[in-house]
């Protein structure tokens, strides 16, 4: 598989207080990758310094091969913008705008279609993940699950190549988190690389690889496999997971 993200010896530190420290992973194309730690291990700093939403102290980060971290501001919001996709704990939709209106408006703002093209792109993403019906609505008129649903319709518009996560399910009940984490493991099959925070073991459970954080460095890492949608091997994974998560000394 060719790498489409690799971090070399990552470090952040605040102040002075190091929060990350030498850390280094490949992400190939295709991996559903969840980031776990106890708080204040430093997942979410990680994701925002691979992202390019922060700046880290030290260190590289390559996205096929070029060095984003050495990139100027504007130049690394055109990548976020064409190349990556954000899914937050809150949606984060604009209140003025329809759902629909927020799904699109990456897609108008990046210029790389056709408008024509993004509200057919918007339209397939509504269908998609159940909300289409919903696509006229003020964003105050529809659910929690429907809001997180239209951000990852919104975080897909521009087709990325990179999907991140912050805890996405974070704010969710247990039946939207199993809906968005369904979406998730789809969009995954058909292709988009994902990297999620979650505290989640179920959540987790649902990526191919989990690395685990403590005290700003990788501890350890575990290997799933494909999320497929059979009872009895999901269930071997969570217990996995779990049994795995129980041996880190954080």
């Amino acid at each position: 598989m060719k790498i489409l993200l690799e971090v070399k010896n990552l470090y952040k530190s605040f102040e002075g207080t190091p929060v990350l420290k030498d850390i280094n992973f490949r992400v190939e194309e295709g991996e559903f990758i969840a980031i776990m730690g106890q708080s204040g291990s430093g997942k979410s700093t990680l994701l925002y310094c691979i992202s390019g939403m922060d700046r880290p102290t030290s260190g590289n980060i390559l996205l096929y091969g070029k060095d984003i971290s050495k990139l100027s501001d504007k130049q690394m919001s055109e990548v976020r913008l064409k190349q990556m996709g954000f899914i937050f704990q809150h949606s984060y939709l604009l209140k003025n705008l329809s759902i629909r209106d927020n799904i699109v408006l990456p897609g108008f703002k990046a210029n790389i279609l056709s408008r024509e093209q993004i509200n057919q792109n918007a339209n397939i993403l509504m269908e998609k993940t159940g909300i289409h019906s919903v696509g006229d609505h003020d964003i105050k008129m529809v659910s929690g699950g429907q809001l997180q649903r239209a951000a990852i319709c919104r975080a897909l518009i521009n087709q990325p190549d990179i999907l991140f996560g912050d805890e996405p399910t974070g704010a969710l009940n247990s039946g939207a988190t199993k809906e968005v984490m369904n979406i998730l493991n789809e969009i995954n099959h058909q292709g988009t690389t994902i990297i999620i925070v979650t505290h989640d073991a179920k959540v987790a459970s649902r990526a191919s690889r989990v690395i685990f954080l403590g005290d700003g460095a990788i501890h350890d890492e575990l290997n799933l496999g494909k999320y497929e949608e059979i009872e009895e091997k999901n269930l071997y994974r969570e217990k996995k997971l779990t049994s795995w998560l129980e041996r880190q000394d954080f």
